[in-house]
C-alpha cells in the first residue's frame, strides 16, 4: 500500500534535482548585490517551504486519528514531522550560511524571517521527547496528536512574519510578481520547490513502507509464536505502531 508508484515517484524526484541544480549553477544569473551566494537561495527557501508544509501535514493527519481511530494516521503524521524536522535543520542551517555571507554574522536576532521560523523548529523538537516519554501506546498517539495540531496552528504565523518582514536577504517569492526577480530565477526556484517537495514525499513514502513492514513483520512473528490476539487487521484495533 504505501510503497505504490515508489519507483516512478523515486525517479521523478532524481530528475527534478538533477534539473534544479542544472539551472541554478547554468541557467540563472547572479543576484546584482549579493553574487553567487545569493543561489542558496535555491535551496535555503525550498526546505524552509516544505518543512512548514510538513509540519502542517502532520497536524491534518493528527486531526484525521483523533477523528477515526485509524493508527495509519498516527504513522503518517509522525513520519511527516520527523521528516520535516530534518528539513528545518537544513534551512537553518542554509540560512546561517546565507546570513553570514549577506550580513557577516552566523546569526541575526532582530530578522524575523530566522527567528519566527527558529521558534517554531524548537517548538516540534519538543515533539519526540514528548511522544516517547508516554508508555502506553493509546495516550502516546492521543497526545502526540494533540500536540501536533496545535503546534500546527503556529506555523500560519511563520508564514506571516516571512510576509510581512522588511528582510534584507529574503526575497518574497510568493508574491504575485514572483517576488520581483527575473523570469530565469523564478523559473528556477519552482523547479527547486517542486524537487524538494518530492523528495519529501518520496522520503514519506518509503519510511511508511518501512515502518509499516516491520509492523507487519512483528505481528507475525507474535502470531507464529502462538499470540494468536496480536494479529488484527482492522488498523482501528491494531497495537500503535511502535516507531
Amino acid at each position: 500500500m504505501f510503497g505504490r508508484g515508489l519507483k516512478t515517484l523515486s525517479l521523478l524526484t532524481v530528475a527534478l534535482i538533477v534539473g534544479a541544480f542544472a539551472l541554478v549553477f547554468f541557467y540563472a544569473p547572479d543576484d546584482a548585490d549579493q553574487g553567487f551566494i545569493q543561489k542558496i537561495f535555491y535551496l535555503h527557501v525550498p526546505l524552509a517551504i516544505v518543512a512548514l508544509c510538513g509540519f502542517v501535514a502532520g497536524g491534518v493527519y493528527g486531526i484525521l486519528y483523533l477523528r477515526t481511530g485509524d493508527r495509519l494516521h498516527d504513522l503518517r503524521s509522525y513520519v511527516a514531522i520527523h521528516l520535516s524536522l530534518i528539513l528545518a535543520v537544513g534551512a537553518l542551517i542554509t540560512g546561517s550560511i546565507w546570513a553570514r555571507a549577506a550580513w557577516g554574522h552566523w546569526w541575526v536576532w532582530d530578522e524575523p524571517t530566522l527567528v519566527s521560523f527558529l521558534i517554531v523548529f524548537l517548538l516540534y523538537a519538543c515533539y519526540q521527547p514528548l511522544r516517547f516519554s508516554i508508555e502506553d501506546p493509546e495516550r502516546q498517539s492521543r497526545y502526540a496528536a494533540v500536540f501536533s495540531i496545535v503546534a500546527g496552528a503556529f506555523v500560519p504565523l511563520n508564514f506571516m512574519a516571512v510576509r510581512m518582514a522588511q528582510s534584507l536577504a529574503h526575497p518574497r517569492v510568493l508574491s504575485t510578481t514572483g517576488g520581483n526577480m527575473p523570469g530565469s530565477m523564478f523559473f528556477t526556484f519552482l523547479v527547486s520547490l517542486a524537487g524538494m517537495a518530492c523528495l519529501f514525499v518520496t522520503l514519506w513514502k518509503y519510511e511508511l513502507a518501512s515502518k509499516h513492514a516491520s509492523m507487519q513483520l512483528k505481528r507475525l512473528k507474535r502470531k507464529l509464536a502462538g499470540d494468536e490476539d496480536v494479529w488484527t487487521p482492522n488498523p482501528r484495533r491494531s497495537a500503535a505502531p511502535q516507531l
